[in-house]
């Protein structure tokens, strides 16, 4: 079969995604967690054909207070905070810096978590293989904080799954999860929407809506 090159959307990424998946299918231990916003899409047809339960998990950058592009860690849904320690040892930041930045990231991830999920709970992960999903992987620093995240929230099994991923991305970071999943794994990697025929921003209305859909109960039959 001939190697693909591109995707038309992320709804036809997130076929052949599934296609490399199949081996997840049907399996009550497994959930798939979506990278919003352009994960979403991506990860509602994986969990879609896989039968999988479906949720979103919302990762925020701590960026370095006045210099925000620098990140000293993430936040994670379920409150989990992932520090740089490389990064805080250089810059001797104090707890009550982090603190500042960690709250209000918090109550931003907490607003995206509502506007997104409404009012159903999490899903657990603890001691489930969790399928983590995005529209693809340039650095993978969201990805790494998502990993080492559902890591400490006591996932049993961590899978990493995009359409596409920088190759150094990839071999950097295969160590660190059970599984690493990708249709393309391109030497020359610019941007992730390069892979796509059509890489429209994908609103929060959408999101919204593919969440709700996977929630309902005829989504995974």
């Amino acid at each position: 079969m001939k190697a693909r090159t591109r995707f038309r959307d992320r709804s036809e990424a997130g076929e052949l995604l599934a296609e490399k998946l199949a081996g997840y299918a049907d399996r009550p231990d497994v959930i798939v967690l979506a990278l919003p916003r352009g994960g979403v899409p991506v990860a509602y047809t994986v969990a879609r054909l896989l039968h999988a339960p479906l949720d979103v998990f919302v990762v925020r950058k701590l960026g370095v207070p006045g210099h925000e592009e620098l990140a000293m860690g993430a936040i994670a849904s379920g409150g989990v905070i992932v520090l740089n320690d490389e990064v805080l040892r250089m810059l001797q930041l104090s707890d009550d810096a982090i603190d500042e930045v960690a709250t209000q990231e918090q109550s931003e991830l907490t607003r995206r978590e509502r506007l997104y999920r409404g009012t159903r709970p999490p899903i657990d992960v603890e001691g489930r293989t969790v399928i983590l999903v995005d529209d693809g992987i340039a650095t993978g620093a969201t990805m790494r904080a998502a990993i080492q995240a559902v890591r400490q929230m006591g996932a049993g099994r961590i899978v990493v799954a995009a359409p596409t991923v920088a190759r150094e991305t990839y071999d950097s970071m295969h160590a660190s999860v059970d599984d690493f999943v990708a249709v393309i794994i391109p030497e020359d990697f610019f941007a992730v929407g390069q892979w796509f025929d059509d890489f429209s921003q994908t609103t929060d209305d959408e999101v919204r809506s593919l969440l709700e859909s996977a929630a309902r109960p005829e989504a995974g039959s």
